[in-house]
């Protein structure tokens, strides 16, 4: 079994089920898909998968998202925050729409379309072969976003007790543990077989208490578990990174779980 290298095409316990796709996505995952074939795009906090609008409106009015693919297009769109739910609880899902402007010449309010019209936008001139009974425009397509754009990226070193081995990895702030554990399966698909822990003073104990393991609560963020990001501060110290970045200690449980 692979118990600490890089996971390999198969392993002696059967080839493991693939990683469910992370709910969160760093500005750089989205850049890595810039092309007409693939393509992703934020906007306003979420990540969009156009590949398949591309594929299937081949023509001028998807050339502007091609172009932009891999890229943070925000500024063409107004956001409006969705009300609070009943519990009073916002999230970060917006009413999307497109940016409009004046056009200096007719005084008239337009779509903002500073790459070209682009498709689902309504053309400024009346045409014959407008379809006004279009469905949802991409933007507002649910079905094309694939996950959130992350506020904040934060390192993480991952040692794993039994090897010796350990991983930076750069993840959002706003995964828990349990997602941060899939995608530490790229280089452990055994990464399920361990307990996450990390070293710290009892949070409970007014005078600060003895330093010992703990475990970390899967289903929370690491921030949640007490594993504060301190980079900013110490890199205004001029302090080594290797000082401030976080460790998690993977301790082996011997049940070879696969994820």
């Amino acid at each position: 079994a692979n118990l600490g290298g890089r996971a390999r095409p198969y392993d002696v316990m059967g080839a493991p089920q693939p990683p469910a796709p992370p709910r969160c996505y760093s500005p750089a995952e989205v850049a890595a898909h810039s092309s007409p074939d693939d393509c992703w795009v934020s906007f306003h906090g979420g990540v969009f998968d156009l590949t398949k609008l591309i594929a299937d409106n081949e023509g001028p009015l998807v050339q502007p998202l091609v172009k932009v693919a891999g890229s943070d297009i925000s500024h063409w769109f107004d956001a409006t925050p969705l009300p609070a739910n009943a519990d009073g609880v916002r999230d970060r899902k917006m009413d999307v729409n497109i940016k409009m402007h004046v056009e200096p010449v007719t005084n008239l309010r337009r779509p903002y379309v500073p790459m070209g019209r682009f498709l689902h936008v309504a053309p400024s001139e009346p045409v014959g072969d407008w379809n006004t009974s279009a469905s949802t425009p991409w933007w507002k397509d649910l079905a094309y976003c694939i996950g959130m754009l992350s506020l904040t990226m934060r390192k993480v070193r991952l040692k794993n007790v039994l090897t010796g081995q350990e991983h930076l990895m750069e993840v959002p702030s706003e995964e828990t543990v349990a997602e941060i554990r899939q995608r530490y399966l790229e280089y452990n698909w055994h990464a399920g077989s361990y307990k996450w822990k990390v070293l710290r003073k009892d949070p409970e104990d007014p005078e600060g208490g003895e330093f010992a393991f703990a475990e970390l609560d899967l289903n929370l963020t690491l921030d949640e578990n007490g594993v504060v990001d301190e980079a900013e501060e110490f890199e205004e110290l001029a302090i080594p990174s290797d000082f401030f970045i976080p460790v998690i200690h993977l301790y082996y449980t011997d049940d070879l779980t696969v994820a």
